[in-house]
């Protein structure tokens, strides 16, 4: 990540990388990081139990299973999963996404399992 003052171009930053389900730092402010990450397929039921996590959709179509309901995110949309609420994300076709948590949420929250992964800095 930069510390410049330039601009984080998200089209540039999405080029960068082709990696499914691999979220990439690309700005931090504060204690929150700003990632993106390319989905396909279906996530793992998870929660975050100490914090809201924002998802917004750039590209593609993205749905957040919740267990009382789905939400469907177009690009442009975003919505807040609130802190402890299980939910599963879930793209038919590759989707972009943009997420906004605090320093060091895992991916996977409290489950664990195979897809854990640490997000990576994409500068």
């Amino acid at each position: 990540m930069s510390t410049s003052a330039a601009p984080v171009n998200l089209t540039d930053r999405l080029a960068q990388f082709s990696d499914l389900w691999s979220q990439k730092k690309v700005a931090a402010l504060n204690d929150y990081e700003v990632k993106l990450a390319k989905l396909k397929g279906e996530f793992v039921w998870h929660s975050h139990e100490d914090t809201d996590e924002l998802i917004m959709v750039i590209s593609g179509r993205l749905t957040i299973r919740l267990r009382d309901g789905d939400v469907v995110l177009e690009p442009g949309e975003l919505f807040v999963v609130p802190r402890g609420v299980e939910h599963c994300t879930v793209a038919d076709e590759e989707t972009a996404i943009l997420l906004l948590e605090p320093a060091g949420t895992m991916n996977t929250g409290g489950a664990g399992g195979p897809m854990t992964k640490a997000a990576e800095i994409l500068g």
